[in-house]
């Protein structure tokens, strides 16, 4: 497969279960979508249920031509840019392959994460309603929908209590006390 910036071959990769081909000269690699959204998660796993859909949620963005050309069904790409990070992807809209400059994929990575550091407790709680609706209408397995969920609360958590700090001395406060839900003794 040939790099669609500088038209050398490409190198094959298989870094931890994620595939993709890889540009010797120019460093961008060539991926599909599952593939990123493994390469995203293995990256930072609590980034794993911040997915985005370029498909599926294609209106949302004002795709332009790309000036480069898919290696795999040569046809004109299309760029966007990745979610609320400033990265601007290229995409085939035949087969999905996502071509990424070098350093991009840290640049998504990098700015999903300071997006999750800026969430506020109210964020966090819209976002464990969309997981929770999501295990029942999500496209991935029970297994990988619950982990994404269990993520988003576990994160929820921090934040509260970092937002609200007397919370912590309450909830310490119910813990040593023995108390459970309702006034109940905890067992």
């Amino acid at each position: 497969m040939k790099c669609p910036r500088d038209n050398v071959e490409m190198n094959h990769r298989d870094l931890d279960s994620v595939v993709f081909e890889e540009c010797p000269q120019c460093g961008g690699i060539w991926i599909q979508q599952e593939e990123l959204r493994k390469a995203k998660d293995m990256a930072d796993p609590d980034l794993g249920w911040m997915d985005f859909e370029i498909w599926r949620e294609e209106d949302r963005f004002q795709p332009h031509l790309s000036e480069l050309t898919c290696p795999v069904d040569n046809i004109a790409m299309v760029s966007i840019k990745y979610g609320e990070t400033a990265v601007l992807i290229d995409y085939c809209p035949q087969c999905r392959g996502i071509w990424l400059d070098r350093g991009e994929l840290e640049k998504i990575i990098q700015s999903l994460e300071q997006e999750l550091e800026e969430m506020n407790a109210s964020e966090y709680i819209q976002a464990s309603l969309t997981e929770a609706k999501e295990l029942v209408t999500g496209k991935e397995s029970f297994a990988s929908e619950w982990r994404d969920l269990m993520t988003v609360l576990r994160l929820f958590e921090y934040r509260a209590l970092s937002e609200k700090p007397g919370l912590s001395k309450i909830l310490y406060a119910i813990q040593r006390t023995g108390l459970g839900l309702a006034g109940y003794n905890a067992p």
